[in-house]
């Protein structure tokens, strides 16, 4: 399965569009930059068009706003410098920068990935229809199972998680799309499972419980302790009751974080302006802003700062893996979410 991610994945091309509509004066006094995103169904996208919006009323630039397979094709995106921006998961960053934990990245280091600010916890659901049987992730042994894109973030927590719970991947049978592709799947009965990684509430999810009962399974007790142990990125979460129609208790969980990235190449005043504009208008966000603000923005940094970041926040304190080079870029050190 790696395998086929590398292929299909890390160094997939995206189309970049161009923007219609502005006037050759506008586009000489505007740069455009191209922001990567991630599925449709999830977070990513529509936070990232609110964060387009801040960007295009406070700054001189444009953002250009791509769905994508989110976290691992994101990464693939700025090391090939099609992406300016992206957002990713602190956990896949931390692969990409340190070329370690998963195959796309073995050996294949991606050391001008640069952190600009971390947002929020990305809550691991694994929904499942009510009356499924399954309650518990030793259940899913035998099911059906949406893990997530191919190479996305969400897919690689969930094969980490399944494999914490004794799990391997011959001991079910992996379906691979979007968020929504993957309620669809559940609503019509071709999957047991999914695994879908986001802020909660997770719109697909929402629209799915409109339709039908929902279950959301427990991460929790020693199963939940045996995946922080071989992962220290995954911190404890709880999905409040009542997110979800139809969920009236609180689900106990874990979660990574979700932060904004770029690359070394980036000019350091380009990257200033588009995080200051992001964080001195965060009354105009609605999605997840009770997170995401100045003061927990380098909380779970698992990459070096970069410069125009470090002129807006000060310098970032980053995982002990990556102790050495962030101290020379950066300062400072932690665990990262």
């Amino acid at each position: 399965m790696a395998g086929e991610l590398n292929r299909r994945t890390f160094v997939k091309a995206a189309g970049i569009a161009g923007l219609a509509g502005l006037s050759g004066d506008v586009l000489a006094q505007q740069q455009r930059l191209t922001w990567f995103a991630g599925g449709t169904g999830g977070t990513y996208f529509p936070l990232s068009n609110q964060f387009k919006q801040v960007v295009e009323q406070n700054t001189d630039f444009t953002l250009q706003v791509q769905s994508t397979g989110a976290s691992v094709e994101n990464v693939g995106g700025l090391a090939q410098g099609q992406a300016d921006f992206a957002l990713i998961q602190n956990d896949i960053a931390f692969f990409a920068y340190n070329g370690t934990g998963i195959e796309e990245f073995q050996g294949n280091a991606v050391e001008s990935l640069r952190g600009v600010a971390t947002l929020y916890p990305e809550t691991i659901h694994v929904v499942t229809l009510a009356g499924s049987g399954i309650e518990t992730l030793e259940d899913l042994e035998g099911a059906t199972i949406n893990t997530g894109d191919l190479g996305s973030g969400t897919q690689v927590n969930a094969l980490q998680i399944l494999e914490s719970a004794g799990i391997e991947q011959g001991d079910f049978t992996e379906q691979n799309t979007g968020f929504s592709q993957a309620a669809d799947q559940l609503r019509n009965g071709d999957i047991d499972a999914a695994f879908l990684v986001g802020g909660w509430p997770v719109g697909a999810i929402e629209e799915l419980a409109t339709t039908n009962d929902i279950a959301l399974v427990e991460i929790s007790g020693d199963a939940r302790e045996s995946i922080k142990g071989e992962a220290q990125w995954f911190a404890d979460d709880a999905i409040p009751s009542g997110t979800y129609s139809g969920v009236d208790e609180e689900v106990q969980t874990i979660a990574v974080q979700a932060m904004i990235a770029t690359t070394e190449d980036a000019e350091a005043d380009t990257v200033q302006a588009v995080t200051e504009a992001i964080f001195s208008n965060l009354d105009q966000i609605s999605i997840k802003q009770q997170f995401i603000g100045r003061d927990s923005a380098l909380d779970g940094m698992s990459i070096p700062l970069h410069p125009g970041a470090r002129e807006v926040f000060g310098p970032a304190t980053t995982s002990p893996a990556n102790e050495t080079e962030n101290n020379e870029t950066a300062g400072g050190t932690t665990t990262p979410g």
